[in-house]
């Protein structure tokens, strides 16, 4: 599972976009996730492509068992876990995100998280770090879906909004110097509503912590 897959040909069109290929090559920003309105939300590329901080290892040292990092980008969590002698996989739509990952020294496949997955029903911890919780632009859907890959009783730990925002926006990639990825929807939640959509996919929140300016919640599936 260490090499870039050929799932990579249904890779998000939007996530290939230019400006966020370029950065993952330089491993520098700006870069941003543009509104319709013009409101921009800074994407933090530098610490993406950097080794995991003080505020990650406190997630990875809530994992059990097999940890499945969902939009792991350029797999600072995947290396750090295997680092320490952790089973991990990253999933990610784009190329550049898991060639990077891998490259790294963690293992990545070029997948959505709705795709077909390996292991699906026995990972011990899924991962949704760094905004994750936006993926599709609806948590509920996205937390049934981690719901059926996770094992029974298993763990989920979500990074969300420190401010109490539940939203679904329609965003596109933005380097702020002319170079704009296609649209697509995405939601931003905060720990309260991440705890409510939870709910209603068959999670339970179990801790909350935050770190370092950043926000985390910990849910444990219901069976």
């Amino acid at each position: 599972m260490s090499t870039v897959d050929s799932a990579c040909g249904r890779a998000s069109v939007a996530w290939r976009a230019d400006p966020y290929t370029d950065a993952l090559r330089t491993g520098r920003g700006p870069l941003f996730l543009r509104r319709h309105d013009g409101w921009l939300l800074p994407l933090e590329v530098e610490r993406w492509c950097d080794q995991a901080d003080s505020a990650d290892m406190a997630v990875l040292r809530r994992c059990e068992g097999p940890v499945l990092d969902i939009g792991c980008g350029p797999g600072r969590l995947v290396a750090a876990l295997a680092a320490h002698g952790s089973r991990a996989l990253g999933i990610d739509v784009h190329p550049a995100a898991v060639a990077r990952a891998v490259h790294s020294g963690g293992s990545a496949l070029c997948r959505s998280v709705f795709d077909g997955l390996p292991g699906e029903g026995r990972w011990g911890t899924a991962l949704l770090l760094d905004g994750n919780i936006g993926i599709g632009g609806a948590p509920e859907a996205l937390l049934r879906r981690v719901a059926e890959i996770t094992a029974p009783r298993g763990l989920l730990l979500v990074e969300g909004a420190c401010a109490d925002v539940d939203e679904r926006v329609e965003v596109r990639v933005d380097d702020t110097r002319g170079g704009l990825g296609a649209t697509f929807p995405w939601a931003r939640a905060g720990i309260s509503a991440v705890e409510r959509h939870g709910r209603a996919a068959g999670w339970t929140a179990v801790e909350e912590w935050s770190t370092e300016e950043r926000c985390f919640v910990a849910l444990r599936r219901a069976n």
